[in-house]
């Protein structure tokens, strides 16, 4: 399909906006573009309520904010979200509106986590911050009103990846149930370009500078891309991993990667429930103040995620 006509509204006001010449961002500008762009989410989630907090990390406390549906029970279904940015850009007050959103989709409580990050902390400090949080969460469940027995994790765009990341590794190792992951537009692969990464590696919301420059930001040199802590899709254990909510875009670069780890963890057995969204470009579900799909994929992950959390 073509290109969603609000959509390539969305991507022309973009572009009539940034520079001709398009440099390296800086951190800084990375951080506040990212801040800027968020400002276009719009969910409506009156009966959501939000309280502040801090959590213990492997670097020093990090801080969360905990969404709580009003028609929660005593203990309800819970949902770590990790806030997408590239591992450089992005907070808990960045995604409100869509983490508010999906506490009220999915009627879980939700914890919106603040993890580290780069360049001031590199690699593998938002991973073992991720890894940190589910883990807190898993042991302080009751004191939160969740069921330990019905935790999902998930993120959108690099907070995917970080969500991917916890879900393997919670796999291979005791102790930590994790019954449903959410991927959000996910960047799964930084070993190589796909078709879609090349096709839309300029003027499609997120382009291959700044994608390049998050990466190296984020990355300490000599590291090797594969690793499947870096690129989860390049794990080749899959089998036993939770139920997988997985929603990419048509038009997103990333798009290849979400959609080929669909198809990885059915081949191995995995429960998927996949959607590409036709005519929509990255981070599309938190632009609700201009793309309508943005509400209705957040409805659709609601559904989704409740009936991952009921089997």
């Amino acid at each position: 399909m073509p290109l969603d006509p609000l959509a390539k509204r969305l991507l022309t006001m973009m572009a009539a906006a940034a520079p001709q010449a398009k440099s390296r961002p800086s951190v800084a500008a990375r951080r506040q573009s990212l801040a800027k762009l968020m400002q276009f989410a719009r969910a409506d989630a009156p009966d959501v309520t939000a309280s502040d907090g801090t959590l213990p990390g492997p670097g020093g406390d990090l801080p969360y904010r905990l969404y709580s549906p009003s028609n929660a029970g005593e203990r309800t279904a819970g949902f770590v979200f990790f806030h997408g940015g590239g591992l450089v850009a992005g907070s808990v007050a960045t995604h409100d509106s869509i983490a508010a959103a999906l506490a009220h989709a999915t009627g879980c409580r939700l914890i919106s986590v603040d993890y580290r990050l780069a360049p001031e902390h590199k690699y593998p400090a938002a991973i073992d911050d991720a890894i940190a949080a589910t883990e807190w969460v898993a042991r302080q469940a009751a004191s939160l009103g969740i069921d330990a027995g019905r935790l999902v994790v998930g993120g959108d765009s690099a907070g995917a990846t970080l969500a991917a990341i916890v879900c393997q590794e919670a796999a291979q190792s005791a102790g930590l149930s994790i019954v449903a992951q959410c991927l959000i537009c996910p960047v799964l692969d930084f070993e190589e370009t796909s078709p879609s990464r090349a096709e839309f590696a300029e003027g499609h919301l997120i382009d291959r500078v700044t994608i390049e420059a998050d990466l190296a930001d984020y990355l300490p040199e000599g590291l090797d891309a594969a690793d499947p802590r870096i690129s989860p899709l390049r794990a080749t254990r899959l089998a036993g991993l939770p139920t997988a909510i997985i929603h990419t875009a048509e038009f997103d670069p990333m798009r290849d990667e979400g959609n080929a780890y669909a198809r990885k963890l059915l081949a191995a057995g995995v429960a998927v429930e996949h959607a590409c969204h036709d005519g929509m470009v990255h981070n599309f579900h938190a632009m609700g103040a201009i793309l309508p799909q943005a509400q209705l994929v957040l409805s659709q992950i609601g559904e989704q995620v409740r009936r991952a959390v009921e089997r």
